[in-house]
């Protein structure tokens, strides 16, 4: 037992002892400059305790020397009395930053306060172990860092080289390094420059990275603590107030690079004079130089110099352009390429040849050869400067921008050539007096001169509409033209009319040209103008338009009239008899129409108050068309024709009495603006009404309906009868069933849901049956039990079947007088009311039967249960019969 106590006690020695208290200090020595801030951090590790521990500062100036008292974080009087005015005014004051770290800061460090500092941590260790204090050499050095910036130039010219002079010198007395830093101000912002030192080493601010890689910014170190930054191609973007800062370092044992102290210098405001107020540009003819127009012959070369002047023109790189009436018609690039756009074609022809040539520093001289009309013009010389941001190592590479862009004033010049003159005259040939007629109007070139060998006549026709007319304002069209060449340029408002053929420009004889419509329109009503231009051969071969002349309008104008179309009809054949022949002719004359075509409507009405049938329909191509109200098996005795250019009939074959009535014709007259487009509407009307009316004493008919029951039960079959009764003198009817058929419908009302009469079933003249759409289970035949009686059963009743029924018959007959089936009047007939029984019994009788059943299976049940009960569950078990021979052995005794 006593060896395992001293066993324990020995492994807590152990572990005592591996646990030593450790008080480090910031590593030193320290070098700090007299007047500025300094923090001497302090902590401790690996102790016992409580966890927040306590610091006292104190410092010898010698090594041997007595310590001082500096402050305390537990004592608040534990400071030096020489020392307390500058604690109480926070010049010496201590922070806690955690719980085992603490620093001592000096806010203005004096050279009286070089010498060696210790930081102590009272005991609160169970044993004592370890170091309890540590110590640091504190270096005060005299503030020498002196900044002294050269003042740049207040303004310089953009592209030229910006240089930022800048001398940081100290007296060397401890190993201290210097770094010198460029910045500039705009407004309250201030960016980075550049940075060099303190150990060689360069940074660049985040916006000027790439442009001192390209060279833009260069470093260029002097002696004697000067620093020159060069910025090359200074733009606009650099202008703001430059700074210059020094900063002294010191490199401590631990590695890191302090700053001890910094001096921030302004050097100056710098102004960037922009390209574009040095930079003038002028263009001027050789001789005379001040001339500001210039005339020249045919075929003659002209020269113009440009003049470009910029405070900084050699740090520009220019992009000369001849423009010629705004057009670029020569170009030299900055990099001296030129480009020359005379080669192509433009709209007034080709020009002569340009070339483009640097004669001097800002002289460039363009010649244009061989002159000719189409050369003259407003001759400018616009100017693009441009200054290249890379520097002078990036081999050219660099990144250009514009700087400024400037156009000279211009230099009028005139080629003198003869135009041709002739007098151009307009008049109608054939001038329309109403719509639809030709009209032909006739440009004539008289009295030309000075039209040179080869030259040739174009014409351009244009149309303006009449003034006055309508609320619309007078607007122009250009109609078409005939070029040099014959060539036909159509007009976008005329192009589908002159491809057509409809309307057409030609030229006639070699001063005379037409224009001409084969069918005028209101539309074409207006003001005309023909054109006539001159065109010769240039000196390079090319036509050009040398002259135009132009007509004095002409008035196309008549007279619009509606058009008005009066019809009359007539009876050609008549219709005494049901079977014979109607024909009617409609014969029609027109006033202000012209040309047109007409499409008839024949239209039928039986009486003066009913509604109007349409039979037939001819369209105004001939296209015919049956109306909605014919018979589909009776179009083949429906004609209707065009007879004559005003004249249309319709015939009629078997005329039925359905047939009677008043008939006419309805007609339109259209009219085309030109072939292959649409029909459009003249004016309409209607002719006299022809009556057909006819007597026969044919049969006369009757129907009745009946049913064998009012009421049946649900899933019987229901029967109702439809009979027809003919009566009346006719020599065929009654002798042949074949010359009598009839078209019977039955209809049913219910009553029960809305009184809607709809259609069951029908079968026509020729027996074919027809069943409609039901809403009911149950289904509907048609019988004919003879010619005049037809039967319509109603299988599987159902409740929804209840309401009355009705039959609705049509007789034809073989008319004795024609030999042709007529159609006699509709009949209806009474109506019959059929009722679906509700069966009460046939409907009860099974859940009765069903409940009586379950009732006695039930009881039984009960009874059965009841019995078993009272034998099995309520026996006495505990009872014990007495033995009959015991009784008997009581009796005897």
């Amino acid at each position: 037992m006593d060896n395992c106590l001293l066993t324990l006690a020995f492994g807590f020695l152990m572990i005592g002892g591996c646990l030593a208290r450790v008080v480090t200090v910031s590593p030193g020595p320290l070098i700090r400059v007299e007047g500025e801030p300094v923090s001497i951090r302090c902590d401790v590790n690996d102790y016992s305790g409580p966890r927040e521990q306590d610091f006292e500062w104190s410092m010898s100036r010698e090594s041997s020397g007595p310590k001082t008292k500096i402050i305390s974080t537990f004592d608040a009087g534990y400071s030096h009395p020489s020392l307390s005015k500058r604690v109480a005014s926070g010049d010496i004051s201590v922070m806690r930053l955690q719980d085992n770290e603490a620093e001592l800061k000096i806010a203005e460090v004096k050279v009286m306060d070089a010498g060696l500092y210790w930081c102590q941590t009272p005991s609160t260790d169970s044993v004592i172990s370890g170091n309890y204090e540590a110590q640091v050499q504190l270096t005060v050095i005299p503030n020498t860092l002196r900044v002294s910036p050269v003042t740049p130039p207040p303004a310089i010219p953009e592209g030229s080289d910006l240089t930022l002079s800048c001398n940081v010198t100290r007296q060397l007395t401890h190993p201290t390094y210097l770094s010198v830093t460029w910045s500039v101000k705009r407004g309250a912002t201030s960016e980075e420059i550049l940075t060099f030192g303190p150990q060689g080493d360069v940074i660049t601010g985040a916006k000027f990275s790439r442009r001192y890689a390209d060279g833009g910014i260069r470093l260029v170190p002097g002696r004697n603590g000067v620093f020159e930054l060069v910025i090359s191609k200074v733009t606009t973007s650099d202008e703001g107030i430059y700074e210059c800062n020094g900063t002294e370092w010191t490199h401590e044992n631990g590695g890191k690079w302090i700053k001890i102290v910094e001096s921030t210098k302004e050097m100056g405001t710098v102004a960037v004079t922009p390209t574009g107020q040095s930079l003038s540009v002028k263009a001027s003819s050789s001789s005379p130089p001040s001339s500001a127009s210039l005339l020249l012959s045919p075929g003659e070369t002209l020269t113009l110099l440009c003049s470009v002047a910029a405070d900084n023109l050699p740090a520009l790189a220019l992009e000369v352009t001849w423009l010629a009436d705004g057009r670029d018609i020569v170009t030299m690039e900055r990099g001296g390429v030129v480009i020359s756009n005379t080669s192509s074609s433009g709209a007034q022809g080709k020009r002569g040849e340009a070339s483009l040539e640097r004669t001097g520093s800002g002289e460039y001289r363009l010649a244009v050869r061989g002159v000719s009309g189409e050369d003259g013009g407003a001759y400018a010389c616009r100017i693009r400067a441009f200054i290249e941001k890379g520097g002078r190592s990036s081999g050219g590479g660099g990144r250009w921008h514009m700087a400024a862009e400037k156009t000279s004033s211009p230099v009028t010049v005139k080629v003198a050539q003869i135009k041709p003159s002739f007098t151009v005259t307009l008049d109608a040939v054939l001038n329309p007096q109403m719509t639809a007629e030709p009209t032909e109007l006739a440009c004539h070139v008289t009295n030309i001169t000075h039209l040179p060998l080869g030259g040739r006549l174009g014409v351009t026709w244009e149309y303006t509409t009449l003034p006055g007319i309508g609320d619309d304002p007078q607007t122009s069209h250009p109609i078409g033209s005939l070029d040099s060449h014959g060539n036909l340029l159509p007009g976008a408002t005329y192009s589908e009319r002159l491809k057509t053929g409809v309307m057409s420009l030609s030229r006639v004889q070699p001063n005379t040209f037409k224009l001409r419509f084969l069918r005028t329109q209101e539309i074409d009503m207006g003001q005309y103008v023909c054109t006539v231009s001159a065109w010769s051969v240039n000196s390079q071969g090319d036509v050009v338009n040398t002259a135009e002349y132009q007509s004095s309008p002409l008035t196309v104008r008549w007279d619009t009239k509606r058009p008005t179309l009066n019809i009359v009809a007539k009876r050609i054949r008549e219709a005494a008899v049901g079977g014979a022949t109607f024909e009617m002719s409609c014969t029609l004359s027109t006033e202000n129409l012209g040309v047109a075509g007409y499409s008839v409507l024949i239209q039928s009405q039986e009486n003066l108050e009913s509604n109007v049938k349409t039979i037939m329909t001819l369209s105004p191509d001939s296209v015919m068309q049956h109306g909605g109200a014919t018979d589909p098996n009776r179009r083949d005795s429906l004609v209707l024709t065009k007879f004559g250019p005003a004249e249309f009939r319709f015939r009629l074959s078997g005329v039925q009495l359905s047939d009677r009535g008043f008939y006419w014709c309805d007609i339109t007259a259209w009219t085309k603006q030109q072939p292959g487009q649409a029909w459009t509407r003249a004016t309409r009307a209607e002719s006299n009404k022809v009556k057909i009316d006819f007597q026969e004493n044919g049969p006369s008919f009757s129907v009745a309906i009946q049913s064998d029951t009012t009421s049946v039960y649900p899933w019987e079959t229901a029967k109702m009868e439809c009979s027809l009764r003919v009566s009346g003198s006719s020599p065929k009817t009654g002798t042949n069933t074949d010359d009598l058929a009839y078209e019977v419908r039955w209809f049913f009302t219910r009553l029960r849901g809305g009184e809607t009469t709809t259609q069951v079933a029908s079968v026509d003249r020729f027996g074919v049956v027809r069943k409609d759409t039901r809403n009911s289970s149950s289904d509907v035949s048609i019988e004919r039990k003879d010619t005049h009686t037809y039967m319509l059963n109603i299988h599987g009743t159902q409740d929804s079947d209840s309401g009355e029924y009705h039959c609705i018959a049509t007789p034809w007959y073989l008319s004795a007088s024609t030999g042709a089936w007529t159609q006699a009047a509709e009949l209806t007939s009474s109506r019959v009311f059929l009722t679906v029984k509700f069966a009460v019994w046939e409907s009860l009788k099974l859940p009765l039967l069903y409940g009586v059943a379950a009732s006695i299976g039930v009881g039984l049940f009960s009874l059965v249960l009841g019995l078993v009960c009272a034998q099995c569950c309520c026996r006495n078990t505990t009872h014990t019969p007495r033995s009959r021979n015991k009784l008997m052995d009581l009796e005897m005794d």
